[in-house]
């Protein structure tokens, strides 16, 4: 999770929006991290950073056309900002921190490889926004065949019915969902 995502003085705050449950998300979604940690589990974080180069033009023309200002799509992650830091859990050292020009993961990363250099067939998924990013990487994830857990209290979306409508979708196709205490006793062999 990112400042321009999730903190009061990020792109997303600036405007106003809400951001209760991006809040309970980014909270679960440390306690997600800790618990991995004391597994063993590899913890991975995953951030959108966006250049004057990785701007897709189709988005800013999507935009245009909705009536929306493309400029603000510009700003949001953009690499070197504070606006792209992580906000929230935070990685230690020797954890994969992947650096994302798109809304999925996968998308123009080395992430597949790394996660099979590691042996990783399994994931566990949180983050904003479950209906764009979340939902983005899990279907990706699921076709290139890894198992997929989706932490649905560690996710969230600015508007509850997309964040309810994303997990619905995923759980009928590409992921099983569970909650944080649930995976937080599954780590810890409860």
């Amino acid at each position: 999770m990112q400042v321009d995502f999730a903190a009061p003085d990020g792109v997303i705050g600036r405007f106003g929006v809400d951001l209760s449950s991006a809040t309970r998300a980014l909270n679960r979604a440390e306690r997600l991290a800790v618990a991995a940690r004391a597994a063993g589990a590899p913890v991975v974080f995953v951030g959108l950073e966006t250049t004057p180069q990785s701007d897709p033009p189709t988005l800013l023309e999507r935009m245009r056309r909705r009536g929306g200002d493309p400029e603000i799509e510009r700003v949001i992650c953009r690499k070197g900002t504070r606006g792209a830091d992580f906000h929230g859990p935070l990685p230690q050292p020797g954890e994969l921190v992947i650096h994302k020009p798109r809304y999925s993961a996968f998308v123009g990363t080395d992430l597949d490889a790394r996660l099979r250099a590691r042996g990783v067939d399994t994931l566990v998924v949180c983050g904003l926004t479950t209906e764009c990013c979340v939902d983005s990487t899990v279907r990706d994830a699921f076709h290139r065949d890894y198992h997929v857990f989706v932490a649905a209290d560690a996710c969230a979306a600015y508007e509850p019915d997309l964040h309810e409508g994303a997990l619905k979708s995923l759980s009928l196709s590409f992921a099983l969902l569970a909650d944080t205490a649930e995976i937080e006793a599954a780590w810890a062999g409860r």
